[in-house]
């Protein structure tokens, strides 16, 4: 990633916000090497929750690339038509001061957040705890986007899981 990443971690952490990372950067965490550009985080959807949050990614810098604002993200209804009527997967922020931080907030859960964050391993990053999505989880979120990349990530998901024991179902 081409922006420090534990900024953040850090701010979340600073805002005791829940989230789990999933996607290009929980991938490199369990242990294969791959490229990624933005940060995917799945966020516990409760609107106190959502709310910390985002006053946390705001303080940093981060903003929406929608011309909404931030704030709307916390709304259950508004997120329900983003995914209804524009399809949309992720709610997608950057920063202005540098274009290549990126964070992708999944507008919906995936998977039943409480599910997702009980079995996430924690890694530490900069001395900040972070929660990775379990590879389980993760095979399961990547075989429903299936492309390409995804199906190259489930196969070295799977390899590590069979290496370290670890459940791939």
């Amino acid at each position: 990633m081409a922006f420090r990443v534990h900024e953040i971690f850090h701010a979340l952490a600073q805002a005791d916000a829940r989230y789990v990372v999933v996607g290009g950067l929980a991938v490199i965490l369990h242990g294969h090497l791959r490229a990624t550009r933005d940060l995917d985080l799945v966020i516990s959807l409760e609107q106190a929750n959502c709310a910390k949050a985002l006053r946390a990614l705001s303080g940093i810098g981060l903003r929406p690339r929608l011309p909404v604002p931030m704030e709307a993200f916390s709304d259950p209804s508004i997120r329900e038509q983003w995914h209804r009527d524009r399809n949309m997967e992720v709610f997608q922020l950057w920063d202005p001061a540098n274009e290549e931080r990126s964070v992708d907030l999944f507008v919906h859960e995936p998977i039943d957040f409480e599910e997702l964050y009980g079995a996430a391993v924690t890694r530490e990053l900069h001395g900040v705890p972070i929660r990775v999505a379990a590879i389980h989880h993760l095979i399961r979120m990547k075989r429903l986007a299936g492309r390409p990349r995804d199906l190259d990530d489930i196969a070295a998901l799977r390899q590590i899981a069979a290496e370290t024991g670890q459940p791939t179902e």
